[in-house]
């Protein structure tokens, strides 16, 4: 990989002006748009990974960047769990498959098991390394897959990025979930952050067999909160032995499953984040 985007010489590699300019890395994104939610375990890494795999297979450069600190999922969803972060010069270079670069705390783990103890201040400089020190080159999108809460990570990735495009809120379908998720759409409403709208996971069961969709938990949590924050509702993804397989397996969903209910639920799902982005 040839790229630099820091300016050196004569004129600046990034972007072709001389050597006065300061480019960062973040301006040569167009959009950016994280994953978060109030709550863990809703599968806000699930839907990140899809996202950003499906925005790539259009043609469309991508970025993926996991600042979960303490639960880097997306090297092993990716099947780049043994990946070790290289350099060229002072800059990080991520990982790429096709028209994805990825870039995860993960790569800098000795082990997947290792525990990253940081307190707040060493977590802000992590993120802020991983947005602006990486040779992302020029990407339409970035997707940030960011750990549960509304603390010092999910502050520092908008902060550091300046101008998010928006971002996409997941939440289940109990109530218990939409409590805490509500949080996150309280949050993006303090610090001026557009929603670009509501997934509900794990929303109903779909039958390996018959590919009948079977309501487990009480289901409407996301349609709840879209409506009382007005925001939009994206859609539910189900239940589905499917995704939890391609997860531990490293094959990417939305690359591998291309039929039935919950592919067809990604898709609509999608297709309304990228009309939402515009």
């Amino acid at each position: 990989m040839s790229e630099q985007t820091s300016c050196s010489g004569s004129s600046c590699q990034s972007c072709g002006q001389s050597s006065g300019c300061h480019q960062k890395p973040v301006d040569r994104i167009r959009r950016k748009i994280i994953v978060m939610s109030g709550k863990g375990g809703v599968g806000k890494s699930t839907v990140a990974v899809n996202l950003a795999l499906a925005l790539s297979l259009t043609g469309r450069n991508v970025g993926l960047l996991d600042v979960d600190i303490h639960g880097p999922s997306v090297p092993h969803m990716l099947h780049l769990q043994n990946e070790k972060l290289c350099t060229e010069g002072e800059k990080l270079l991520p990982a790429q498959i096709g028209n994805l670069k990825v870039m995860s705390i993960g790569f800098l783990l000795e082990t997947p098991d290792s525990a990253v103890i940081w307190r707040g201040p060493a977590k802000a400089g992590m993120i802020r390394q991983l947005i602006n020190e990486v040779v992302w080159g020029e990407l339409d999108d970035l997707v940030v897959d960011c750990p549960p809460g509304t603390g010092d990570e999910v502050l520092s990735v908008c902060q550091e990025l300046k101008n998010v495009t928006g971002a996409v809120i997941v939440t289940t379908p109990q109530q218990v979930a939409a409590v805490d998720v509500s949080k996150s759409l309280n949050f993006c409403n303090q610090i001026a952050l557009p929603v670009l709208g509501i997934v509900e996971n794990m929303s109903g069961f779909v039958c390996p067999e018959c590919h009948k969709v079977t309501e487990i938990f009480s289901a409407g949590a996301g349609t709840r909160l879209a409506k009382q924050y007005q925001v939009p509702f994206l859609g539910r993804i189900p239940i589905d032995p499917a995704i939890c397989q391609s997860g531990d397996d490293g094959k990417p969903f939305s690359f591998y499953q291309t039929d039935g209910p919950t592919a067809a639920a990604f898709a609509a799902i999608i297709a309304n984040i990228e009309e939402n982005a515009k």
